[in-house]
């Protein structure tokens, strides 16, 4: 059976991104590669071992396109409304929490924030399938 490790960004500033990653979702560096035309950096905390990598790509000064592909990863926690005041006063501009139902009862509670290259995060309350 497979197990799912990491997710990889392509970002343009390494310490813009680590900074985000670490005030927003308690991410450390847990391994850095440096190459030549390029460095690898994956995130992770203890709560799993799930990595974020992140692809700087040396020299690389235009923004990527995200293309329509793209959707989002997404991560849960306790507190949601806790964490939605905190990301506000972080200065990283979550969008309002939104109450998702199907057939009358709760199926998520969730915002969405961007990070500084525009990859969409959804932030979920710990809830059903999400404990």
């Amino acid at each position: 059976m497979a197990k799912i490790i990491h997710t990889m960004l392509r970002v343009l500033d390494e310490e813009r991104s680590v900074n985000f990653y670490k005030t927003a979702f308690d991410l450390d560096i847990a391994k850095r590669l440096d190459f030549d035309s390029f460095t690898l950096v994956y995130l992770r905390n203890d709560e799993n071992d799930f990595e974020v990598e992140l692809t700087i790509n040396k020299g690389r000064e235009e923004a990527y396109k995200l293309g329509d592909g793209y959707g989002h990863f997404a991560v849960v926690v306790d507190d949601l409304e806790s964490e939605h005041k905190r990301f506000s006063a972080a200065g990283f501009e979550p969008r309002k929490i939104v109450e998702f139902e199907r057939d009358g009862a709760l199926l998520a509670k969730f915002f969405f924030v961007t990070d500084p290259d525009g990859y969409e995060i959804e932030v979920m309350q710990r809830h059903g399938r999400y404990t």
